[in-house]
């Protein structure tokens, strides 16, 4: 036991775990340990959204909401948190919410199994955008898959609870002084422990290493020091991947530091931008909308709402996946990293992190603190993906441009891929065709052709490696159709509007 307990929120109820594994997720423990089943596994890999629930955290002071993937969301994670689940809902009169009736009043649920978690995604939106356009309601849904409406429904029933209004009076928004209130008075660390041994040790106690545990940080500076005395200990961020080790993999993750709620830390310079390891892709998203506008829309593909609310920039660099798809567009910008054990730090270039598939430049008891990104200037940038479904899907391939062109030549060029080595790598060969040359159709043509000189991809169940081939020397060709001014659009996005 501890005295240290894991402590938040449910609903309307405050719950304290003395006692938890770190592989306990908050799924099981609403469904099973809670009884509120309104909340579905369908995937158990934050995939379908059937198990969406609403996360609220307090952000330099800040109540902030944002729905969430309960089926790979810790319970050691929700430390300090307000959960809130679809049995929470009610309209001011106690009745259906505006959102629930809406999805009645549009028969937007048919067989209703994903129905809760359409209904708690939508309520994110409805909390945050009152009169959101199709656009923003399909990229709200990016993570809700259904198998029954073909979705025009809900989106209605999205449009129509917008218009119905009635915001400043939902519960959350009533009650907001007072949950930020008692979730201030929680304290900031947990450190508990489960016993799964097979009995106590010879002196009546059981031995440490039956024991599983989840370590919550209070501050950056504790997971340094936890991390340096326990250097074999999963790390676990959004766990949006790690989520997977354990419901998919039944891997153990004991003891596990769970730090998504630490390196937060967002900072301009005049020649950089320094963010915290801990920032996830909806914080990261302003960022991108200020500095780096060309590849918003790249962003917005990474995943679906649920993922990018949980999913941390520095957790997609630190597991070292060649399918990683923030790699690729950092390495492209010249990004660097800070990578800290105990009080010591050092700074390397994001490309010299990754050494080999599975293999990355942090040795036992670092972590990645901080990403410096340096700012573009006037360089063209661009960011495309390929993968299987437009949205929410894993990429086959990534890739990630910066070219600065003056003069109508091009005088740097830095281009990355994803998904084309056992790391994310850039494209020396194809960049070296481009530097020095006009910025012609000819010269992203022979970039287009020397591309296959850099990479030796796999062929596997996601892409071929003739097919990877051909998509990396697309994007060159994509990449200059997009900037040459053509009257003929490129990209074909849907109109905004219902």
């Amino acid at each position: 036991m501890t005295d240290a307990p894991i402590r938040f929120l449910l609903n309307d109820t405050e719950i304290v775990l003395t006692e938890a594994g770190p592989g306990d997720t908050l799924l099981d423990f609403l469904r099973l340990g809670r009884g509120l089943t309104g909340t579905k596994e369908g995937c158990a890999e934050g995939d379908c959204g059937a198990c969406t629930v609403v996360a609220g955290r307090l952000h330099g002071g800040a109540l902030v909401y944002e729905p969430v993937n309960a089926c790979i969301r810790f319970l050691a994670a929700c430390h300090g948190c307000h959960i809130v689940t679809v049995e929470h809902l009610k309209g001011p009169d106690g009745g259906l919410h505006p959102v629930q009736r809406a999805m009645v009043e549009h028969h937007a649920s048919q067989c209703g199994f994903c129905t809760p978690g359409f209904v708690m995604a939508l309520y994110g939106l409805w909390m945050e955008n009152p009169a959101p356009d199709v656009v923003q309601v399909e990229t709200a849904l990016q993570g809700n898959l259904c198998r029954c409406t073909g979705y025009e429904p809900i989106v209605r029933a999205a449009l129509a609870a917008g218009r119905a209004g009635g915001q400043m009076q939902d519960a959350l928004a009533v009650e907001r002084a007072a949950v930020t209130a008692k979730l201030a008075a929680i304290p900031p660390g947990a450190d508990v422990f489960r016993n799964v041994g097979r009995g106590a040790g010879p002196d009546g106690e059981t031995p440490f290493h039956n024991m599983e545990r989840a370590v919550v940080p209070a501050d950056t500076d504790q997971f340094a020091a936890v991390l340096a005395a326990n250097p074999q200990a999963t790390i676990v961020a959004g766990a949006t991947d790690v989520g997977l080790w354990v419901t998919k993999m039944m891997r153990p993750i004991s003891p596990a530091i769970f730090v998504g709620h630490l390196m937060k830390e967002i900072e301009e310079t005049p020649d950089a931008i320094r963010i915290g390891a801990g920032i996830t892709y909806s914080e990261f998203a302003p960022v991108i909308a200020a500095h780096f506008p060309g590849v918003e829309d790249y962003v917005l593909r990474i995943g679906g709402w649920q993922i990018r609310n949980a999913g941390t920039i520095g957790g997609n660099i630190a597991n070292g996946s060649p399918i990683g798809e923030m790699p690729p567009l950092l390495i492209a910008l010249g990004a660097r990293i800070v990578l800290r054990h105990g009080e010591t730090r050092r700074e390397i270039a994001l490309e010299d992190f990754f050494i080999d598939y599975g293999k990355q430049d942090r040795a036992p008891g670092e972590f990645l603190e901080t990403i410096v990104i340096p700012k573009t200037g006037g360089a063209i940038l661009a960011a495309y993906k390929l993968s299987k479904r437009a949205s929410a899907d894993i990429s086959a391939v990534a890739a990630g441009f910066r070219v600065e062109v003056r003069d109508d030549r091009i005088v740097t060029a830095r281009v990355a891929f994803g998904g084309m080595a056992g790391v994310s790598k850039r494209a020396r060969h194809a960049e070296n065709a481009l530097i020095g040359q006009p910025f012609a159709a000819e010269t992203f043509e022979a970039a287009a052709r020397a591309v296959a000189q850099d990479f030796n991809p796999l062929s596997d169940f996601r892409a071929s490696l003739a097919y990877r081939h051909a998509v990396a020397a697309n994007f060159f060709r994509r990449f200059w159709l997009e900037q040459a001014g053509l009257e003929a659009p490129v990209r074909l996005n849907r109109a905004v509007g219902d």
